[in-house]
């Protein structure tokens, strides 16, 4: 967070480090300042068997390695080129209201140390980094200087979208129509997962020297420059030098598991749903949008019509809306099934069941899953396991943190996609948000990635009614 500069003195909040727990690694040849309440409030989680704990016992194994190499009280230089200290506050520290008042909680201790810091050592910038939103408030009005903590953070506004619209000649729309590929002329990049396209075939308006960037299986839609509805959809092939239609486009498609795609941003997540070539593929969405439905679709038919994929594996990570109801009796399955439930929904509409088929007991999701073709659990159990040869779908990931995106998909094993679908703008997971959770995360370390796609669906299809609430609430 901090390059190599001007030394300043960075006091770090709980939150940081359990949201990062090598956070501390992170700014540069700057100093480090880890309050003694932050390491005790640490000490409540290391326990929890969830990723607050694994985050709390590694922070507390770093701590403690740099312990072993000097004195944190007085400083332990971190290869980095600052020094790291783990201090307390003193009393002559603390906000005036909160003496008068004895309310001494860890919130103000916490800030009374980038106080006391601040005071002691004037002549170095002192800046207080929490992710709690009122904690800056109360820390501007103290008169110090407090930032959020952005290392893993990716602006949901310039978020890649996996998508272009193009104006072209209409000769290279009907080319793509009547071949189904089209070879582009392009420069070579010296970043192998950017590939420059030269805009003279594709761009009205060029001048010469200006490069249009587009990405490795991303996803364009093709505009007649004289007429506006002579259009196509295309996916870049930068490996073959090429746009290549969508399956979804071509003679003999006849949908998939029952559904047809209703808008082109539902083309573009069919095409790369479909596709065995493209291992990873994120899908980000508003409510409504179709991203699970058909996310499940191409799963059950690469899974059961065409084999391609030992199983189908869908997983969620499990957050309450609103008050949690407790404990749930019964077996593990038990306790799933109010989780899975929209699984459960999405399945059974497009096996194309209805209440009256229940009743006379036609075959439903159970079917599937007694068959081995469907396996539907959360993801609390997929840590240490290798998964080969099956079709994932990680449902309401922008619930997960960075870490647990990567312990994910460090579980596959050969033959074996990966589908992340999720809304940003829908977390339950109180310790990231829309910037930091692990869905964009992915979207913005893998963008050009020859092997992932990302499609970003906008339109809602659920519902009239729907579509209206997601868009007006």
């Amino acid at each position: 967070m901090n390059a190599a500069g001007k030394v300043k003195n960075f006091v770090l909040d709980t939150n940081v480090v359990l949201h990062d727990p090598l956070a501390i690694t992170k700014f540069g040849n700057s100093n480090v300042i880890i309050p003694i309440y932050v390491v005790e409030e640490v000490d409540n989680f290391k326990k929890q068997l969830n990723e607050l704990g694994r985050a709390a016992r590694l922070f507390s194994r770093t701590l403690d390695e740099y312990r072993q190499k000097g004195n944190l009280a007085q400083g332990v230089q971190m290869p980095t080129g600052g020094l790291l200290r783990v201090i307390p506050t003193e009393r002559k520290y603390m906000p005036q209201d909160n003496i008068a008042t004895s309310k001494n909680s860890p919130d103000t201790l916490i800030m009374s140390v980038a106080l006391r810091v601040q005071s002691e050592e004037p002549n170095i910038p002192c800046i207080f980094i929490t992710k709690d939103t009122n904690l800056r408030i109360r820390a501007d009005g103290m008169g110090l200087q407090s930032e959020n903590y952005e290392e893993r953070s990716i602006s949901i506004d310039s978020l890649y979208p996996g998508a272009e619209e193009l104006r072209v000649d209409g000769s290279l729309i009907d080319e793509l129509y009547q071949t189904r590929e089209v070879t582009l002329q392009f420069d070579d990049a010296s970043d192998k997962a950017q590939f420059a396209y030269k805009c003279r075939e594709l761009e009205e308006g060029y001048k010469g020297d200006e490069e249009l960037l587009l990405y490795a299986n991303e996803y364009v839609r093709l505009i007649d420059r004289n007429e506006d509805n002579h259009t196509a959809m295309a996916r870049i092939l930068p490996q073959q030098n090429k746009l290549t239609s969508l399956v979804t486009t071509r003679p003999g498609f006849s949908g998939c598991w029952g559904i047809k795609p209703r808008n082109k941003e539902q083309h573009f997540a069919l095409d790369c749903l479909l596709d065995d070539n493209i291992k990873l593929v994120t899908l980000l969405g508003k409510a409504g949008t179709g991203k699970t439905l058909i996310a499940l679709a191409a799963g059950l038919q690469k899974a059961t019509e065409e084999q391609a994929f030992s199983k189908l594996l869908v997983a969620r990570p499990i957050f309450p809306l609103g008050k949690d109801v407790g404990f749930l009796p019964g077996g593990i399955e038990d306790k799933l099934n109010p989780w899975m439930q929209p699984i459960f929904d999405n399945v059974e509409f497009l096996m194309g069941l209805n209440e009256e088929d229940k009743r006379r007991g036609r075959r439903s999701y159970k079917e599937l899953i007694d068959m081995g073709l469907l396996q539907i659990e959360a993801l609390t159990y997929i840590r240490g396991r290798s998964i080969p040869n099956q079709y994932i779908i990680v449902d309401e990931a922008q619930n997960l943190t960075p870490h647990e995106v990567k312990t994910i998909i460090t579980r596959v094993g050969q033959g074996t996609k990966v589908v992340l679908t999720g809304d940003p703008y829908q977390i339950d997971n109180p310790y990231v948000d829309a910037e930091s959770n692990g869905l964009t995360y992915v979207i913005n370390k893998f963008k050009g990635v020859d092997i992932a796609a990302t499609v970003t669906l906008s339109k809602g299809e659920r519902s009239k009614l729907a579509e209206l609430a997601s868009n007006l609430l």
